[in-house]
């Protein structure tokens, strides 16, 4: 396994690998697009990773969320596939080269909208398949042919075992959020899937996190891979400043407040860790007169990509989602991330505060932190192998104090501050005395005057039985009237 490991703080010269798409000596349908999306100098992880790309060698890539890993395989792979291209309308002329697999809707939608974006001026055609919504679109674009499928696990499953789609002839895989990929809930699907195609295959992985076990379970599906990591392995961005705040479960919202107010912050991730969670922290906070939407895995495709499109349109201050949204989801200028909930699996958090910081720019994550949260606090220090401190949040007097709405978690209605409507003090109520005249009412049970009569026998004891009675009556007969008796036929005999 060669090994091309890097830290950011090493300068990447011309001298050793190019920096600015222009050295790439890109097509001519690629290097118009790339300058129409404003790429001028590559980030440390495309720097490396595309020029083995190109040299069609396996790649397992590990870099910072926000650095541009899918411009380091889209690139190479389109720029390979050209020499497949032509304008034949006919299916079997455009068969499925490149499998680009995703773990998550929203991200498998976006990959797909930035390889058409790439692909554009070329006569390569892109799909995406993801569940969620119905087949039939997705079964009449592939029926047309595309080289490059944009695929999550479960819905690829379906179309490969409904016959709409032939990977027989893929060249190029790539997994990207590798180590989410081949977790236990994704790892039969995906052998699954490999299964179906071709043994001599060029294979990418790229994920910001990479544990020493998902680097020996990955090396099963690569040849003599190249191993990049331009950052070191499950760091977070040095653009993202990081404060962790001691808060109680009664005061998170009161600190969200404060801190939105007091930062000015515009725009904001709030992370939970249930979907439950979710949906009544947004219903809150929208009561509270703040502009929110949830995201998470209960809501409809839809519904889903409406929430996402309302918050990258500005329409809405906070998105409340749970780790459905961690991975991958480019939304420029998000200023902050707030864990509401710290996240349960530490690498979580390198995903959830990804979010922010993109590109270079600046980003602020704010966790609060529980007495019951320490255990997770402990396991985020190892995995960054760095000293967390807590720090102290104080509450202005002039905000509303939220504890008296009620928990989000308690159903009891909230209403906003300055209504009229009146709150009755239960707990100034006289205690109820008891009644004296109440008497509980007996229903008593239907009675039958038959079962209240004696036992009356209807024939004398010494009286012959029924049947010995019937036998000894002449002319009765004593064959079942439903027996039929024998028809007597006339016969005629003759003698020999």
């Amino acid at each position: 396994m060669t090994d091309l490991t890097s830290d950011t703080s090493n300068e990447l010269t011309a001298d050793t690998l190019p920096m600015a798409f222009a050295q790439l000596q890109l097509s001519d349908p690629l290097a118009r697009a790339v300058f129409e999306m404003g790429y001028e100098t590559m980030t440390p992880i495309q720097a490396q990773a595309i020029p083995v790309v190109l040299q069609g060698r396996d790649v397992m890539g590990a870099a910072q969320t926000g650095t541009g890993k899918t411009a380091a395989f889209a690139l190479p792979l389109l720029q390979r596939m050209l020499k497949h291209e032509n304008a034949s309308t006919s299916p079997a002329r455009h068969p499925v080269r490149a499998l680009v697999l995703l773990p998550t809707r929203e991200l498998a939608d976006q990959v797909a909208e930035q390889v058409a974006l790439y692909g554009k001026y070329t006569n390569l055609r892109s799909t995406v398949v993801f569940g969620g919504i119905d087949m039939k679109p997705q079964t009449a674009e592939l029926k047309k042919g595309v080289e490059v499928l944009v695929a999550t696990p479960g819905r690829l499953l379906d179309h490969i075992e409904a016959k709409n789609c032939v990977l027989n002839q893929v060249e190029y895989v790539v997994l990207d959020e590798a180590d989410r990929m081949l977790d236990i809930g994704f790892l039969p699907d995906l052998q699954r899937i490999l299964s179906f195609l071709p043994k001599q295959r060029t294979t990418l992985l790229f994920s910001a996190t990479f544990s020493p076990e998902i680097k020996r379970l990955a090396n099963s599906y690569l040849q003599d891979p190249v191993t990049i990591e331009v950052a070191r392995s499950n760091a977070t961005a040095s653009t993202v400043e990081q404060h962790f705040y001691s808060v109680s479960d009664d005061d998170k919202r009161h600190a969200l407040h404060q801190i939105l107010r007091q930062r000015q912050l515009k725009q904001a991730f709030v992370f939970v860790n249930s979907k439950l969670g979710c949906a009544r922290l947004a219903r809150s906070l929208e009561r509270e007169g703040l502009k929110t939407t949830a995201l998470h895995g209960d809501k409809s495709q839809d519904e889903r990509l409406k929430a996402l499109e309302s918050f990258k349109s500005g329409e809405v201050d906070l998105l409340v989602c749970t780790d459905v949204a961690a991975r991958g989801l480019d939304i420029k200028d998000v200023p902050a991330v707030f864990n509401f909930d710290i996240p349960f699996h530490a690498e979580d958090y390198v995903h959830r505060i990804g979010r922010t910081g993109r590109a270079g720019q600046s980003g602020l994550a704010l966790t609060f932190v529980s007495k019951s949260d320490m255990r997770l606090v402990a396991d985020i220090e190892k995995l960054l192998k760095t000293k967390i401190d807590l720090e102290a949040i104080e509450f202005e007097e002039d905000l509303p104090d939220i504890r008296k709405q009620g928990h989000i978690n308690d159903g009891r209605r909230m209403y906003q501050q300055g209504s009229d409507v009146p709150r009755e003090d239960f707990s100034a109520r006289s205690p109820r005395a008891p009644r004296t005249d109440y008497k509980p009412r007996v229903r008593s049970a239907p009675a039958d005057p038959f079962f209240d009569t004696p036992y009356e026998p209807s024939l004398p004891p010494e009286a012959a039985p029924a049947w010995e009675a019937a036998a000894a009556r002449p002319g009765v007969r004593t064959v079942s009237g439903n027996i039929r008796s024998k028809r007597k036929l006339a016969a005629l005999f003759t003698s020999a």
